[in-house]
């Protein structure tokens, strides 16, 4: 199946026409809401959103409103879903469970449509959203209710990791096919779910549901580190402070091992810079060590293994090769 993008904005509309468009525009796509424009003219808004197995994906930008959550309006529809929102740009004021916070760019939050809720925005603003059904992410409800419009900075710590996982995910949703994006989707959720049982003191209890996030960091880890040459699973194991043989059990589990794993995503990273305008002027070799090939020989080699074709053949081959992300190394999301 070809992922769908959808897009919804007012601003084709004449000012006096966007608040009620807006308004409908906003409830399709999360759940029922009560919208109150706060510019005598509305700026435009718009909303491109897209499906990540159970999560959806909303990039949002507008000018100052206030969106309620009403008991009215739960009792009405009775759904529940959880959305986290990363602040991009502007600030919000977001109410919930006798808790308010204000977010700015870079914060992210969570709020709960089973119980009401407030969020203020005061000027222009933008945010992506992540929004999925309550039953998807596993902790217990006094927990949860203990989170929501809890400002967090993703400035350290697992908040940290999951603020860039989160972004990312966003970021690069439209090169992912089905199968993987519910693999990412189902990714995010074991992370948040870390995240939140960390804050709540069950960091602990949790083991086998956070194999996967432990696996994220790791994968994440190699992503950085992955233009260095010196990168071995003794290196990878004790930054985690875990031994060789649970960093290869993590791997299997996934179905992978944690050579092969690095060597796919260089090849990946090389077999994209060959195809930039810059490739003929650095050279085969100089893309193979900027992703921590040592050797060109077993560069091409590991090429030709991957792709059936030499590094050389595949930058002549003719015919569309689809985007070309601006990787960098350490860049892009460990899936």
């Amino acid at each position: 199946m070809v992922p769908v993008t959808k897009t919804l904005s007012t601003a084709p509309l004449a000012a006096s026409e966007r608040e009620e468009c807006w308004h409908d525009v906003v409830s399709r796509t999360f759940i029922p809401l009560d919208v109150a424009l706060l510019e005598r003219e509305p700026s435009p808004g718009t909303i491109v959103s897209e499906r990540l197995g159970a999560v959806q994906v909303a990039h949002v930008q507008a000018g100052p409103q206030a969106v309620t959550r009403s008991r009215r309006l739960i009792a009405r529809d009775g759904r529940e879903y959880l959305t986290l929102s990363i602040q991009q740009r502007g600030t919000a004021l977001k109410e919930q469970d006798g808790r308010e916070s204000l977010m700015g760019p870079g914060d992210f939050s969570l709020s709960d449509s089973s119980r009401p809720f407030r969020k203020r925005l005061e000027g222009e603003f933008s945010f992506v959203a992540f929004h999925f059904p309550r039953q998807e992410l596993h902790v217990r409800d006094d927990d949860l209710r203990e989170m929501t419009a809890t400002a967090f900075t993703g400035d350290t710590g697992t908040a940290a990791l999951v603020s860039a996982y989160f972004t990312r995910m966003a970021r690069e949703a439209a090169g992912f096919d089905d199968a993987v994006r519910r693999r990412v989707a189902a990714t995010a959720l074991d992370l948040l779910t870390l995240l939140i049982d960390e804050r709540r003191g069950h960091a602990g209890s949790r083991a086998p549901e956070t194999a996967a996030a432990t696996l994220v960091r790791v994968k994440d880890h190699i992503m950085r580190h992955l233009a260095d040459p010196g990168l071995s699973p003794a290196t990878i194991a004790a930054a985690h402070f875990m031994s060789v043989r649970r960093l290869h059990k993590l791997f299997e589990q996934d179905g992978a091992t944690v050579a092969g794993w690095i060597r796919t995503q260089r090849l990946e990273r090389c077999r994209r810079d060959l195809l930039r305008p810059t490739a003929l002027e650095i050279g085969v070799a100089g893309i193979a060590r900027r992703w921590g090939f040592v050797s060109p020989s077993h560069f091409s080699r590991a090429f030709r293994a991957a792709y059936g074709m030499s590094p050389r053949e595949w930058q002549a081959s003719p015919g569309p090769r689809g985007p070309l992300p601006a990787d960098r190394p350490g860049g892009g999301l460990p899936s």
